[in-house]
């Protein structure tokens, strides 16, 4: 019976290893945030990340080579495809870096460029299609290039992490009070409220929804805006 039990673990610990092999090495770009992104100023050092492009090169190619399979864990696949999208938008700002805004070019969220395992995306297939099944709290995880967007974490989401950071900048973009203006029984918030308000109502209302993160509590019958969205570059 030792022996059975001996055997079952190693193959456990085999069959953990293999699919551990299978995931990409975040580590790479771990590493790239941590040297050129400023999480609390909002900032991303486009300039040293194209000096350094190899690096960011060496990352996408992980991406490409190591791509979701059937036995990946939901958390294995949420981590990946959040990186998926962060890593191919500073791409895209990389290549065609110095300018002003992502929207200076043609139609950026509609582009194919992201090749994964025979089918090429566009940020906004990745975004819709994929990320915004899993959970609302991706757009507060994902990173458009813009000022006004929820800044881009200094760290790599992985299977171990992404739902700690999830809550996380959640909870951070909510509760910073340039990001949420409250005024008595009034509140304004970023456009992605507006935009995606689908992902947040409940009963047609986004209040109950911000209501998980402010203390004190809005009223029900607060009033409603939208900030107005800073499309230059987070840089």
């Amino acid at each position: 019976m030792k022996r059975l039990f001996a055997s079952l673990s190693l193959l456990l610990l085999i069959t953990a290893s293999l699919n551990a092999a299978n995931t990409p090495n975040h580590q790479l770009w771990e590493n790239i945030l941590q040297k050129h992104v400023n999480y609390k100023a909002g900032t991303v050092n486009y300039k040293a990340i194209k000096a350094e492009k190899a690096a960011l090169q060496a990352y996408i190619k992980e991406l490409e080579t190591h791509t979701p399979q059937s036995d990946w864990s939901r958390n294995d696949k949420l981590a990946y495809w959040i990186n998926v999208y962060n890593a191919y938008t500073i791409k895209l700002i990389v290549d065609n870096y110095p300018l002003k805004s992502i929207t200076n070019l043609d139609k950026p969220w509609d582009k194919k460029f992201i090749k994964i395992a025979g089918t090429t995306y566009s940020l906004n297939q990745v975004e819709n299609e994929i990320l915004r099944k899993y959970t609302s709290k991706i757009h507060f995880a994902i990173n458009c290039a813009s000022i006004s967007c929820p800044p881009l974490y200094n760290h790599a989401f992985t299977s171990d992490n992404v739902n700690t950071y999830l809550n996380r900048l959640t909870r951070n973009f909510l509760t910073n009070s340039q990001r949420t203006v409250v005024s008595g029984n009034s509140v304004k918030v970023s456009k992605i409220f507006d935009w995606y308000g689908v992902d947040f109502k409940t009963d047609g209302s986004i209040i109950p929804y911000l209501n998980k993160y402010l203390d004190p509590d809005l009223p029900a019958n607060a009033t409603v805006s939208y900030l107005d969205y800073d499309w230059n570059l987070n840089q």
